[in-house]
C-alpha cells in the first residue's frame, strides 16, 4: 500500500508465551521486508492462562495503522472473547476482522502476506 497504511495482525492465545512466540516466529519467517505490525494479546493481566478482552484491545489499538486489523485466535473461548470485543462496535478499531484460520499457519501466512 503506497499511502503509508498497513494491515495490523493480533495473535489472541490462551498462553502469553504462545502468543508471543508465533508472531516471533510469523515475524521470522516474514522475512525483510516490510516490517508488519504484529501484536501479542496472551493470557490474563495478572500473567494466567486465559484470555483478557483489555489485553485484546490494547493489542489492537497498537497495531492499527489505518488499513485494518486482522485477528487470529487459538481456542474457543478466545474466538468468544474477540467476537464480543467486536460486537461492542467501539472496542476495537474500524475494521477490525476475526479471522477464522489455524493459529500458527494462519499468524504466517498473514504476516508474509502482509510484508
Amino acid at each position: 500500500m503506497g499511502d503509508g497504511k498497513l494491515v495490523g495482525i493480533v495473535l489472541v492465545s490462551h498462553s502469553a508465551t504462545v502468543a508471543e512466540s508465533v508472531a516471533e516466529l510469523a515475524k521470522g519467517l516474514a522475512g525483510g521486508g516490510v516490517a508488519v505490525p504484529v501484536a501479542a494479546a496472551g493470557g490474563r493481566p495478572d500473567g494466567g492462562l486465559g484470555t483478557s478482552a483489555e489485553l485484546v484491545s490494547a493489542a489492537a489499538a497498537s497495531v492499527d495503522r489505518g488499513a485494518g486489523v486482522a485477528v487470529l485466535t487459538d481456542l474457543g473461548s478466545a474466538v468468544l472473547t474477540v467476537k464480543a470485543l467486536l460486537a461492542e462496535g467501539d472496542e476495537l478499531p474500524e475494521d477490525t476482522r476475526l479471522v477464522d484460520a489455524p493459529f500458527v499457519e494462519g499468524a504466517v501466512a498473514a504476516v508474509v502476506t502482509a510484508a
